[in-house]
């Protein structure tokens, strides 16, 4: 579902009732284990954490106005979405992400390549997110992003 957000405490006053606190527990876990080098905002019509022009004047390769994405979140019909380029472009995060998920989770992972679903918000591992979210640095996303996904 698209909201028409221009704020995080915007975009979760128009939630659900029933989400809103989950998605401020998931914010605040986000925030509060965050590195540095990234900022919070709207970004695709969801919660963003981006690397800032003021940070890498470069942008996003598609467009170059927008920020660089990092790790996202969103209320979609039937679940809420956690969005971490990381796990799609390195592939050791990846393979860690699973493993925990794994050890962690009584369900199944419900994955796309960068894009965990939760259909039941009583079991988010919010513990689990806030490792994966101090994980990887603002210059490690750059680089990897320059490396390995931007076009020369």
């Amino acid at each position: 579902m698209q909201y028409k957000a221009t704020s995080a405490d915007d975009y979760i006053s128009q939630v659900p009732a029933e989400r809103q606190d989950t998605l401020k527990k998931l914010r605040k876990v986000i925030n509060d284990n965050l590195p540095s080098g990234f900022q919070e905002g709207i970004q695709y019509g969801m919660i963003g954490y981006y690397v800032p022009h003021s940070v890498y004047p470069d942008g996003y390769h598609c467009d170059p106005k927008t920020p660089l994405p990092f790790m996202s979140f969103a209320s979609q019909k039937n679940s809420v979405n956690l969005y971490h380029s990381g796990i799609y472009a390195k592939q050791e995060l990846h393979d860690w992400f699973v493993s925990e998920y794994a050890k962690q989770c009584k369900r199944k992972l419900d994955m796309g390549k960068s894009c965990v679903r939760f259909k039941r918000l009583d079991e988010i591992p919010f513990d689990l997110i806030a490792e994966l979210t101090r994980k990887m640095t603002s210059e490690e996303w750059i680089d990897i992003y320059e490396t390995n996904i931007k076009k020369k």
